[in-house]
């Protein structure tokens, strides 16, 4: 990163608003993934029968996670969307409405009737619901990020990120416990309770996040004239590269979640491994020391590097996958929270952690909520059907199949990490110092 990017990235000490703006950006991220993920934990456990019970065990379980993958498809729309707002009229906008949509849609899945009351009209509205969570989540993320990082200190933009990032396990937790709370309720009340509760979050996320300010950079944007008609059209022409490199890294974080954590679930479940509260259980571990993980995992990249760490949690991963699952299947409950909690608090945390600094750092001021929105979510439809994917490949190859595929991820992630430029490296954190020092900000004194 040279002088120019840390120019465009805000106040060099940051805002005085900038942990209000955090905490804010947390708690929307908080319940967007507490109504998206939890979505993923009811396909799982509770969808196959509800909505697909003529199907065999095995196929319900398939149709349940088609219609999880419909909504990470329909994340890239949400991203072009969100980008293109954030990019034309600003980060704050987008935070507000994607969060009405998404509470809004999970609570209608809560009221949702059966295949058993209304026949394949269940199915349908199901997947119609998930459509609009994905929209709605695609938009999110990138709104939330750029706030916090264009807020934040240059010295500690990738902490500050990662408090946002730490949204994630603070979502799949207060999911996890709920559906560890309502388990034991009779019925489609065990499902129905957790998407329902979301609407209590969802107006304590709107209230917090109204008194969030608009971002100081996309202010400066905005005030020297340089706001672009199609950022969309112009990051593609101008930045396909570092999108290609984003949609790689993306993928090794999020479809290597998607087989550690969502397709495990299933599989302990199928394979008689562990019983649902065990599972959950072992999430709510996880995600609990992840929320910690992940901000310290972000503070690290501002301490060494963003690429540096990115690169060596892939080669944990690569050589983890096939450990991770010879460890599951000895069916100790110790054994599953280990692996549960190693493939979270490392495999997950850690290249999510990183993401936060490192994705609004490869674009343009003009043009980063549409790049980093893009490469951020055009990767989730390749996440969203991975636990279908991993479904097939364990019936081809035994648990094999998605040992194989994580490892393929893990990879992926490894070269997209060692193709893209490092954006905070030992120069540019000799850079940041000096200025801290000097107090040199690029920002008139008015706009703090």
């Amino acid at each position: 990163m040279s002088a120019e990017p840390l120019r465009i990235s805000g106040p060099v000490h940051g805002t005085p608003d900038v942990r209000r703006v955090a905490w804010g950006s947390t708690a929307g991220a908080v319940i967007e993934s507490y109504d998206f993920i939890g979505f993923g934990t009811a396909a799982a456990l509770y969808f196959g029968p509800a909505f697909f019970p003529n199907a065999s065990p095995i196929v319900g379980t398939l149709s349940a996670f088609a219609t999880l993958g419909v909504g990470f498809i329909a994340r890239p729309l949400g991203g072009v969307i969100g980008g293109h707002l954030g990019d034309r009229i600003g980060r704050k906008p987008v935070l507000v409405a994607s969060l009405i949509v998404m509470g809004l849609a999970t609570f209608a899945i809560g009221l949702l009737p059966t295949y058993a009351q209304v026949g394949v009209l269940a199915p349908a509205l199901l997947v119609t619901v998930r459509i609009i969570q994905g929209i709605a989540y695609g938009a999110e993320w990138g709104g939330a990020i750029l706030m916090t990082y264009e807020h934040a200190p240059w010295l500690r933009k990738g902490a500050y990120t990662g408090i946002v990032q730490a949204g994630f396990p603070i979502g799949l937790l207060l999911a996890n416990l709920v559906f560890l709370g309502s388990v034991a309720l009779p019925g489609d009340w065990a499902w129905r309770v957790p998407f329902l509760a979301s609407l209590l979050l969802v107006i304590i996320g709107l209230i917090v996040r109204s008194k969030v300010p608009e971002s100081p950079v996309f202010e400066d944007v905005r005030d020297s004239g340089e706001i672009v008609k199609s950022p969309i059209v112009e990051v593609i022409r101008d930045d396909w590269r570092n999108l290609l490199r984003g949609i790689g890294l993306r993928i090794a974080e999020t479809a290597g979640y998607a087989v550690a954590i969502t397709y495990m679930i299933s599989y302990l479940k199928s394979e008689k491994l562990a019983t649902s509260g065990e599972t959950i259980l072992s999430l709510c571990i996880a995600s609990a020391i992840g929320i910690f993980a992940t901000i310290g995992w972000g503070r690290l990249t501002d301490l060494v590097g963003r690429r540096p760490v990115y690169i060596w949690v892939c080669l944990f991963s690569a050589t983890w996958a096939i450990p991770m699952f010879l460890l599951v299947n000895t069916g100790s409950v110790l054994a599953i929270i280990a692996t549960v909690v190693i493939s979270y608090g490392i495999s997950q945390n850690a290249l999510a952690g990183s993401q936060g600094a490192w994705f609004p750092e490869l674009f343009q001021a003009k043009t980063r909520s549409s790049g980093a929105s893009l490469a951020y979510q055009i990767s989730a439809m390749i996440s969203g059907f991975t636990p279908f994917v991993t479904t097939l490949l364990f019936l081809a190859l035994g648990w094999m199949g998605p040992a194989l595929l994580f490892l393929a991820y893990s990879v992926l992630g490894l070269i997209a990490a060692l193709l893209t430029r490092e954006t905070f490296g030992k120069r540019e954190r000799r850079e940041a110092l000096r200025r801290s020092a000097e107090n040199d900000d690029p920002r008139p004194a008015a706009a703090h």
